[in-house]
């Protein structure tokens, strides 16, 4: 049995989940390398990571670099003398740091790879309407989430469910992968499969503005599963054109509608009870929104003090 030195590298709560399960179950971590803080809010507050946060309260070594590169960074992360790295949600490392441990660095990926490769692989999976999801984990090489396969185990993926509901599931199912890929390391029983490549994998793309946008031209279903894969963050978004107002809102949360009717695509219906828009194939039913400036919401609430026009819609 090899005694393991582990250095944890990891930055949200996605990665927290991971740490906590590896201290519980005795691990020697003898360093944790995060994010370096950053200022946040009105006041610019210093804001530290979440695994951060836990790493001092367990009184684990931190390092927060900002060049990974740096000799003083490198130098103090050889002095910890680990023989394995795990990264569990952190960014891209250069060869200098995940080829320093004699037993490798491995990371945990919230996909099936070799799909969803990338920055936001549980949002793709939603947007995309996939019915299963998982993860994975590999040793680390020269590319982006393309390393040799360790282990991996898939999940459903509910027809409702939005990206924060898998997203803790993937996050729980993750750390016990972490935790039975480490002890095949420790045990010297690892054997790891190439990922294989093919023109039709999917990818994660980087979520941003043009991304997240609504396009009310396409399909019901499709419209759909992007207000759920964006939900709660970074939210799908469209602009409302009310009368002279013309507002970027956020949708959280939707129920779709087939429905053949006669009604141009982000035409606004409302009542007092209900908001819907009308799509190719039926009807957006909103049931949480945020306008520019408000917290989000839900309809009812929106709907007892906002009043839609005659030719509102979503654009």
């Amino acid at each position: 049995m090899r005694d393991l030195r582990i250095v944890f590298m990891g930055t949200p709560d996605f990665a927290v989940n991971t740490l906590k399960t590896l201290v519980a179950a005795n691990y020697n971590i003898v360093g944790v390398i995060t994010a370096p803080d950053k200022p946040a809010g009105r006041g610019q507050k210093l804001n530290e990571s979440a695994v951060k946060q836990y790493a001092v309260s367990q009184n684990l070594t931190v390092l927060q670099p900002t060049n990974l590169k740096n000799d003083a960074f490198l130098n103090d992360l050889k002095s910890l003398n680990a023989n394995l790295q795990i990264v569990v949600a952190f960014r891209m490392l250069p060869k200098t740091v995940w080829q320093i441990p004699k037993y490798g660095t491995f990371n945990l990926h919230a996909s099936l790879l070799p799909n969803y490769r990338g920055a936001a692989p549980i949002n793709w999976a939603i947007i995309n309407g996939e019915t299963k999801s998982g993860v994975s984990t590999f040793f680390i090489d020269e590319k982006i989430d393309t390393g040799d396969m360790i282990l991996q185990e898939s999940i459903d993926i509910n027809p409702e469910e939005n990206a924060g509901n898998l997203h803790d599931k993937l996050m729980h199912l993750g750390s016990q992968l972490v935790l039975k890929t480490v002890a095949l390391i420790q045990q010297g029983s690892v054997k790891t499969i190439p990922q294989t490549e093919s023109s039709d994998i999917k990818t994660a793309y980087k979520l941003d503005r043009d991304n997240c946008k609504i396009d009310w031209n396409d399909s019901l279903e499709n419209i759909y599963n992007l207000i759920r894969g964006l939900s709660p963050y970074p939210a799908a978004w469209s602009t409302l054109i009310n009368g002279d107002d013309s507002l970027d809102v956020k949708i959280y949360a939707a129920d779709k509608e087939f429905e053949i009717h006669n009604q141009s695509n982000g035409t606004i219906i409302s009542t007092k009870k209900e908001l819907k828009v009308a799509v190719s194939n039926g009807y957006i039913i909103i049931k949480e929104i945020k306008l520019p400036g408000k917290r989000n919401m839900d309809v009812k609430s929106l709907l007892n003090g906002y009043d839609f026009q005659a030719h509102a819609k979503m654009r």
